[in-house]
């Protein structure tokens, strides 16, 4: 989902990744099990509403009520939620061929991989237009296959590897990238389809493998919110030194 301005807190912006999907024995289902996910657009998103539009053009959406508590492990860590109650598990079940639940996380940055400090990823366009020399694609490459907070233009490739350690003004808020991030397979996929049309993995490890990172497959950086504020499409990136 692209936004136009968004409030930038400590956890980054608020309620991404509050939600998460469970199957029916609590494990986390993601777009690396069910790759139908991505087709789905969540149009609305915070604590008292919700609103899922299906690529038939069908839209789920009402007020988000919690029941029961769920726990389950997430990125190697436990997690617990709140069952959310309404239509969204059974759409989502059915689009995905799958028993799902959705879940609401106890807290705001609960749901990230590294935890609640890695609040915002990052990823030039720069980089993008690398990769697809790269890969051989004649075509652009969509930054939503990398999921990533903040797209940054910039000529230069992999300028954010660059920004690690320094202070990055955006907006009304300053962030500090503290390492590079490793790249999944969900990535492969088409981010409107799910369907596996581009081999992103082999191509970052191609021109990318030797790249001194903590991750494998480094591409784009994730960044601690030191200063939150606002921010929005068209605000300049300011560079700052460590």
């Amino acid at each position: 989902m692209s936004i136009e301005s968004a409030e930038l807190g400590p956890t980054g912006i608020r309620g991404d990744r509050r939600f998460l999907l469970v199957d029916a024995h609590g494990h986390l289902v993601n777009a690396k099990r069910a790759p139908s996910l991505l087709s789905i657009t969540p149009e609305r998103a915070d604590d008292r509403t919700l609103r899922l539009r299906f690529p038939d053009g069908s839209v789920v959406e009402g007020e988000v009520e919690l029941g029961e508590r769920v726990a389950t492990t997430l990125y190697g860590g436990p997690v617990t939620g709140r069952l959310v109650l309404g239509p969204w598990g059974e759409a989502l079940s059915e689009h995905a061929g799958l028993e799902l639940r959705l879940v609401r996380t106890g807290r705001e940055g609960d749901g990230f991989d590294r935890g609640p400090r890695a609040a915002v990823s990052l990823l030039s366009t720069g980089s993008l237009r690398a990769l697809a020399a790269a890969s051989g694609s004649e075509a652009p490459i969509d930054g939503r296959r990398f999921r990533m907070t903040l797209g940054v233009e910039a000529e230069a490739e992999h300028v954010e590897d660059e920004w690690l350690g320094r202070r990055l003004r955006v907006g009304g808020a300053v962030v500090v990238p503290r390492d590079r991030v490793g790249r999944c397979a969900v990535t492969t996929r088409d981010p409107e389809t799910g369907e596996r049309d581009l081999d992103t993995l082999a191509a970052i490890a191609a021109y990318r493998g030797d790249v001194p990172s903590a991750e494998a497959l480094p591409f784009g950086v994730w960044c601690e919110v030191v200063e939150p504020g606002p921010l929005a499409v068209g605000d300049p990136v300011e560079v700052h030194e460590r």
